[in-house]
């Protein structure tokens, strides 16, 4: 069965060689096990859009859960899908723009377009967050 995730958490001290090395992890490890999707730091919070099959999310779920960089997780949306929205990224940093008022624009530009409009949606108010 192939899901999707997308959750929130707080990281207000991991430095920018810290996420970058959450992201070579992520795309180094990820494609094994046949897992895409996104990810945001605002310099607070992470939000995570994950994608792939049931049997490999929820063990990943459970190391991110107890992964120490990061507490609050909060689960924003959890579904089963019938296509990826991010085939192509075994975790895709989208970066955020320093300006509050083009960090919509800049991200809708990067988002993929078959991402659930409900989920674009949530990923685009995360990015306005401060």
């Amino acid at each position: 069965m192939l899901s999707q995730y997308l959750y929130i958490s707080t990281a207000p001290s991991l430095s920018r060689r810290e996420v970058e090395s959450i992201l070579e992890s992520s795309t180094r490890n990820n494609p094994a096990n046949g897992i895409t999707g996104l990810l945001l730091y605002n310099g607070r919070n992470f939000l995570q859009l994950l994608e792939g099959e049931e049997v490999e999310l929820t063990p990943l779920m459970v190391r991110i859960t107890h992964d120490p960089r990061h507490t609050g997780i909060s689960m924003l949306e959890h579904k089963e899908i019938e296509s990826r929205a991010c085939p192509s990224w075994a975790m895709k940093r989208v970066m955020i723009a320093d300006s509050v008022d083009m960090r919509r624009e800049t991200l809708e530009a990067d988002l993929p377009a078959g991402l659930d409009l409900q989920i674009r949606k949530m990923i685009t108010n995360f990015a306005v967050l401060n």
